[in-house]
């Protein structure tokens, strides 16, 4: 992956959190900002990374749907069940990246949107086995490997990192640069 595609996802969780009160709108200006010097560019876009944190917090409902859908990339408006998996999918990658433990993952997936979002169903039950696990079979790491494998599925990561030798046919599959 380029770092302007990660730019790209990182900008649009970014957006999907912040839609669903999972981040501020400064982490959003932030994003932008990092995207900007990854390599993304758009009018819009540079607005949106020249906001105070302060005016990120009035300005960001009317500037990021438009920076978003000049680069190609989705705004889901808050409350929305695409804006919801959205959000569940950054979490998801969040927690692969290392940034909530599998606990504190399932724990706001539950706590957000308990049994009711078809997508987080799993994530749902996952969560209320780790408050049964004194009384159960389980163990906390089994039920983690369980979690990192529906996060995974979520994130739309396979279960084992491609090898080195597959690298240069991803490349050509995912970057419009790389003649086919």
């Amino acid at each position: 992956m380029t770092s302007t595609e990660a730019a790209a996802i990182a900008l649009q969780d970014h957006a999907a959190l912040w839609s669903a009160g999972e981040v501020r709108a400064g982490d959003v200006v932030d994003a932008a900002c990092e995207a900007l010097v990854a390599g993304l560019d758009s009018p819009g876009l540079r607005i949106l990374a020249a906001c105070t944190r302060a005016e990120a917090d009035y300005e960001l409902h009317d500037l990021l749907p438009a920076a978003l859908g000049e680069l190609g990339l989705s705004f889901h408006p808050a409350g929305s069940e695409a804006g919801q998996e959205a959000a569940v999918r950054a979490l998801a990658r969040r927690m692969l990246a290392g940034e909530l433990t599998p606990r504190e993952f399932t724990f706001r997936i539950h706590q957000r949107h308990g049994h009711e979002l078809p997508l987080t169903e799993r994530l749902a039950a996952l969560d209320d086995e780790y408050d049964i696990l004194d009384y159960g079979d389980r163990t906390s790491d089994q039920v983690d490997a369980e979690v990192t494998v529906e996060a995974r599925r979520l994130a739309g990561r396979p279960a084992v990192p491609a090898g080195p030798a597959d690298a240069p046919d991803r490349a050509a599959r995912t970057d419009p640069r790389v003649s086919r």
